[in-house]
């Protein structure tokens, strides 16, 4: 995957400005902080980032990926606002996950998720290498 970050656009902090890569697709659906007992966990927002993302990359893990195949995110906040105050946690959360390297990401505020209780929800893609 090669991260492209041309120097015509703001310097990018917590995201790529656009990725190019090649190989096999994957998709992967929406992620709340829900456990394996289907309760979104307590906490608060940091919290439930951390899950969200822990449970997007056990998915991305079963179909055969990792975190470093991330190629675009998509994260759904319901409080803008104390995303904004919690960034430098969530960034130490991501960084902790996933390491340094960002894909292209956007967030998106939201009225609600479909778990009343969830304040964030993250949907991405990842692209594995081809097979041989």
């Amino acid at each position: 995957m090669e991260r492209v970050d041309p120097p015509e656009l703001a310097r990018p902090s917590g995201f790529a400005h656009a990725v190019v890569a090649t190989g096999r697709t994957v998709f992967l659906a929406g992620q709340t902080g829900m456990d394996a007992a289907g309760n979104i966990v307590p906490g608060g927002l940091v919290a439930q980032f951390e899950r969200a993302l822990e449970n997007l990359l056990i998915a991305l893990r079963a179909a055969g990926g990792g975190p470093e195949h991330l190629a675009q995110l998509t994260i759904y906040i319901v409080d803008m606002d104390g995303y904004r105050e919690h960034a430098r946690e969530i960034g130490t959360v991501w960084r902790r996950l996933v390491g340094a390297r960002y894909p292209a990401m956007a967030g998106i505020g939201v009225a609600r998720l479909w778990d009343a209780e969830a304040l964030v929800e993250l949907q991405g893609t990842a692209v594995l290498p081809l097979e041989d």
